[in-house]
C-alpha cells in the first residue's frame, strides 16, 4: 500500500474503510485520497481533505460499471440516470440490442420510437415528448449528449436498427438482405461513429425484439456479410466492441458465425447469455464454445444476468393476470383508486373470477398454466431465488383457494396496499427453479455480469438493481446454494465490465485511476421492493427500485449520493470512446483501442 506525502491537502479522503479494490484480491483497511477527480493515494493518508468520509466499518469499492442499459432516450432529458445511480453505478453503456435514436432522418423519428416502445417497453408518448431530436447523424447525437451533465458517466454504442433504417429505408425495415453498397455505407458510418466516440456497436438477432406494431426488429436476419462489413468499418477506425443478443436457435452455427466476424475484424464481442426454459442446458455449450475461442486468442465474452429475468404483474403495470379479461377491460382505463374500489366490490369480483375458465389472463404469459412459477413480490430484500412452496399455486393450495383470487388479493393488498401489490414471474435463468446455472456461469473466466436493462422495460421489468443483488444475494444472503466471494463479484461488476467495453481508466481503487467509488454499509445493504413512479415526460409511468446502505457514491471525486439522496453534484459526462489506463499501469488487451 502507498503512503501519501505528509501535509498534502486532498479534495476528498475516505478514512479507514475496508477496501475491496476491484482486482480480485482480498480486502484491506486503508484510507483513499482523491485529487482532481482521480485516486491519488491508497494507504495511510496524512494531511486533510477538503471533504472527509469516515468509512470505519464500511466497505469501500470502485463504482459499478453497467454495460447493458437503455438510457438512450432518458439521457437526452434527464440528468440523473436512475434507477442505476441509486445502486452504486457510476458508468453506464447504452445503445445495446441494436435499438437507439441515431442516426435518424426526421421522417423516421416515429419509426424508431415505436421500435424502442416495442423492444424496451418505453411508451410512445414519453419518447415523443422527451426526445429533443437535435441530431440526425450519430456524431450529432454524441455532440448533443456532450453538452449535458449527469450523475454517472455515459457511454454509447451505435445501434444497428437505426443504422440499417438510415441506410436502407423501408428495405431495412422489411429485413431485406443488404446489398454491397448498403454494407459499404453502413461500414463507413460505423467507422465515423467509432471515431466520434462510440464505445461500440449493438445488434439484435432475437424474435423477442419487436416494434410496438408487432413487426420483428429490422436486424433480426441481417446476414454475416452485413455484420462483417460493419465490424470491418470499426476495425478501420481501430476501436469499438461488438454487442449481440441472439436466440441462438442453432447455437453451434450462430456462435461460429459470430466467431468468424471477430476473426475477420479483430474487434472484441460480447453476447447475452441466459438459461432458457426452451433449452435449459444450452448455456453449458455456449461456455465451452467461448473457452475454445479464448484458447484461439479471440476476445469473446458473455454478459450474464445475476438473477432471473422476470416480468412483474400489477394493476399499475403493463400487464396483470386479468389484462385480457372482459370484465377487467371494462375498468382498465379508470384511475387506480377507482379500479381498486371496483375490484373490491364483491359482485364485480365474483363476476371477474367466474370468467376465468373462458379467458387467457395475460397475453403471451398464460398465468393459468404458470401459477406454480408466479410469486408475490416481497417488500424489503425481495427474494429473487424463491422456492416453489412460495408460489401463488402453493399459497392457493394451502388455503384451499382459487389462485386467481389469491393473485388478485396480492395485487390489491400486497406491497404498499391500495392496489400497488405486485407479482413476479421469473422467465429466464430460472428454468429449474434455482439460480444454480447463474452461479456456474458467473464463475467462468469469459463471463461478466450484465443485462440490467437500466432505463428500459418501465412497466414490466425492474432489473437496474442487479448490481445490488450481486452483493446482497450472491455474497451475503444466499441460502439455496453456495455464495460467491465478495472480491470476485466486485471485480466482475467493476473492473471486468469496464475492460469489456474498453474503459481501462476505472474499476480499480488504485492510484491514478478515476475516483469512481462507493462507501457501503455492507451489513445494512438492503434492496427495496419495486415501486411505480410517474416522473417520465408527460407524467409517464415507470418501475423504480431503491436500496439502503449506499452511504456515499462518488463520481470523478465528487459525492453524487449520500444515503441514496442526490447531493446535486453532476460530474458525469459523455464518454467518447475507450479510455486508457493510467500511465503507470499496463492496460489489459481486452477491447483495447
Amino acid at each position: 500500500m502507498e503512503k501519501a506525502p505528509i501535509e498534502k491537502t486532498w479534495d476528498l479522503v475516505i478514512r479507514g474503510g475496508n477496501v475491496v479494490d476491484g482486482s480480485g484480491g482480498p480486502g484491506f483497511e486503508a484510507d483513499v485520497a482523491v485529487k482532481d477527480g482521480v485516486i491519488a493515494a491508497v494507504g495511510r493518508v496524512s494531511g486533510s481533505g477538503a471533504e472527509e468520509i469516515d468509512a470505519r466499518g464500511k466497505l469501500v469499492i470502485p463504482g459499478f460499471v453497467d454495460i447493458h442499459t437503455h438510457y438512450d432516450g432518458q439521457a437526452t432529458w434527464d440528468e440523473r440516470l436512475q434507477p442505476s445511480s441509486w445502486h452504486g453505478v457510476t458508468s453506464v453503456v447504452m445503445g445495446n440490442c441494436g435499438v437507439g435514436f441515431a442516426p435518424c432522418r426526421p421522417a423516421d423519428h416515429d419509426r424508431l420510437i415505436r421500435l424502442m416502445e416495442g423492444v424496451e417497453d418505453i411508451p410512445f408518448p414519453v419518447l415523443a415528448d422527451g426526445l429533443p431530436w437535435n441530431w440526425e447523424s450519430y456524431p450529432d447525437y454524441l455532440d448533443a449528449l456532450s453538452s449535458r451533465r449527469f450523475d454517472v458517466d455515459v457511454g454509447s454504442q451505435l445501434p444497428h436498427a437505426a443504422l440499417r433504417v438510415y441506410v436502407m429505408g423501408q428495405r431495412g425495415v422489411d429485413r431485406e438482405p443488404a446489398t454491397q453498397a448498403d454494407i459499404a455505407a453502413m461500414g463507413a458510418i460505423a467507422k465515423r461513429a467509432m471515431e466520434a466516440g462510440a464505445l461500440g456497436f449493438g445488434t439484435s438477432r432475437t424474435l423477442n425484439h419487436r416494434s410496438s406494431d408487432g413487426s420483428p426488429i429490422a436486424t433480426l436476419t441481417a446476414g454475416e456479410d452485413e455484420l462483417t462489413g460493419i465490424a470491418l468499418g470499426m476495425a478501420a477506425a481501430g476501436r469499438g466492441v461488438l454487442q449481440v443478443v441472439s436466440d441462438f436457435n442453432d447455437p453451434v452455427e450462430e456462435f461460429a458465425m459470430l466467431r468468424r466476424v471477430v476473426e475477420a475484424s479483430g474487434r472484441p464481442l460480447s453476447f447475452s447469455l441466459l438459461q432458457s426454459p426452451r433449452d435449459p442446458e444450452q448455456w453449458r455449450l455456449m461456455l465451452d464454445q467461448m473457452s475454445e475461442a479464448k484458447a484461439a486468442g479471440l476476445q469473446m465474452r458473455a454478459q450474464v444476468a445475476t438473477r432471473p429475468v422476470g416480468v412483474l404483474f400489477g394493476l399499475e403495470l403493463t400487464v396483470n393476470p386479468f389484462s385480457s379479461h372482459p370484465s377487467y377491460r371494462e375498468i382498465k382505463a379508470l384511475p387506480l383508486s377507482e379500479r381498486v374500489a371496483r375490484l373490491r366490490d364483491p359482485g364485480f369480483r365474483a363476476r371477474l373470477l367466474a370468467e376465468e375458465a373462458e379467458n387467457a389472463r395475460a397475453p403471451g404469459l398464460s398465468p393459468a398454466r404458470a401459477w406454480d412459477r408466479i410469486y408475490p413480490m416481497g417488500e424489503d430484500n425481495p427474494d429473487y431465488e424463491p422456492t416453489p412452496d412460495r408460489s401463488i399455486a402453493a399459497i392457493a393450495a394451502e388455503r384451499g383457494a382459487d389462485p386467481y383470487g389469491v393473485a388478485l388479493d396480492q395485487m390489491l393488498d400486497g406491497g404498499e396496499g391500495n392496489g400497488r401489490g405486485m407479482l413476479y414471474l421469473p422467465l429466464l435463468n430460472y428454468a429449474q427453479n434455482s439460480l444454480e446455472p447463474a452461479y456456474r456461469m458467473l464463475q467462468h473466466d469469459c463471463v461478466v455480469p450484465g443485462l440490467s436493462d437500466g432505463g428500459a422495460h418501465v412497466g414490466m421489468i425492474c432489473d437496474g438493481s442487479f448490481p445490488t443483488t450481486n452483493l446482497v444475494h450472491w455474497t451475503r444472503d444466499r441460502t439455496r446454494g453456495p455464495k460467491l466471494p465478495l472480491e470476485m463479484m466486485v471485480k466482475g461488476q467493476c473492473r471486468d465490465t469496464a475492460e469489456t467495453v474498453g474503459l481501462f481508466d476505472r474499476g480499480l481503487v488504485q492510484s491514478g485511476y478515476r475516483a469512481d467509488l462507493n462507501v457501503i454499509d455492507y451489513d445494512r445493504l438492503t434492496l427495496k421492493a419495486p415501486q411505480v413512479a410517474y416522473d417520465l415526460p408527460t407524467g409517464g409511468r415507470r418501475l423504480i427500485q431503491r436500496a439502503e446502505g449506499y452511504e456515499a457514491t462518488i463520481v470523478a471525486g465528487q459525492v453524487t449520493y449520500r444515503d441514496g439522496t442526490p447531493t446535486g453534484a453532476l460530474p458525469g459526462r459523455l464518454l467518447r470512446g475507450a479510455q486508457a489506463a493510467p500511465a503507470a499501469h499496463d492496460p489489459k488487451t481486452w477491447a483495447a483501442e
